[in-house]
């Protein structure tokens, strides 16, 4: 595979980046470049130095979702060749929305198709204003499948009912306002923005990012019940008795920096 279809780095400060690179073609996926991505977030996930996990697009857009060639050649494959080929962008996006770390969505561009699935794979999305999104699979005859257990989890069935059947394409500020979009800021600011993000999340501790991420997942759609008042008083429990929850509580009593506060530059 090729490493330059996907780039991926980490800085000093523990913040990882993999940026999507083919620009020539928006950005678009295809087999070769999904298991490349895969690949590298399981070394990324698996790195105790990495404290965060950004992926974004090189050129004007963030990604255009799946290459045309790709689909094209779809449409001579067997059954099994399909099924194989969406699994394939299936562990893609679960390699982001399984993280133990936080991950981000850096759009700063167009985002379409397979696009939206990972912006909603991702913990947090910062897009500039100048971007635009389509959930277009209905308008080539086919449906967005394997992304729609994370977009629906994102923006909920009544809007996907609107998107999934238009096939419309829309801005910013209405990816903002369905659950898609958590900040949105011009392009030239979309660095400054992500900067104070990444500020604010290596304020908290990189074990109580991995428990958050773990609690939502265990406590999101359940009822208030016996079970659920006991699921949570242990986890905080745990947390509270943890060496990480110990040094963040004398942290904040003997009004220091944790041992885990990094300077993250912009």
């Amino acid at each position: 595979m090729s490493e330059q279809l996907a780039i991926a780095s980490i800085d000093a400060h523990g913040i990882a980046r993999i940026t999507m690179n083919r620009p020539e073609v928006s950005n678009a996926f295809n087999n070769e470049s999904l298991d490349l991505i895969c690949h590298q977030m399981a070394q990324l996930n698996t790195n105790e130095a990495v404290r965060v996990i950004i992926i974004t697009g090189a050129g004007k857009n963030f990604c255009a979702g799946a290459d045309l060639n790709m689909m094209r050649s779809a449409a001579n494959a067997t059954a099994a060749e399909n099924q194989d080929d969406a699994r394939r962008l299936t562990s893609m996006l679960e390699s982001f929305y399984h993280s133990p770390k936080p991950t981000i969505a850096l759009v700063n561009g167009a985002a379409l198709g397979g696009a939206i699935g990972i912006m909603a794979a991702c913990d947090i999305v910062i897009a500039a204003q100048e971007a635009f999104y389509g959930l277009t699979e209905a308008r080539i005859g086919l449906i967005p499948g394997v992304i729609s257990p994370f977009v629906l989890e994102a923006i909920g069935a009544r809007q996907a009912r609107r998107f999934f059947l238009t096939g419309e394409r829309f801005d910013g500020e209405t990816a903002q306002s369905i659950g898609l979009v958590h900040k949105l800021t011009p392009l030239s600011n979309l660095e400054a923005t992500l900067a104070q993000t990444l500020k604010d999340i290596i304020s908290c501790g990189p074990e109580a990012l991995t428990k958050s991420k773990d609690l939502i997942r265990a406590v999101a759609g359940k009822q208030i019940n016996d079970e659920t008042r006991e699921e949570t008083a242990h986890r905080i429990a745990e947390r509270r008795a943890s060496k990480e929850g110990q040094e963040g509580m004398n942290a904040f009593l003997e009004k220091r920096a944790p041992s885990w506060v990094t300077k993250v530059g912009t």
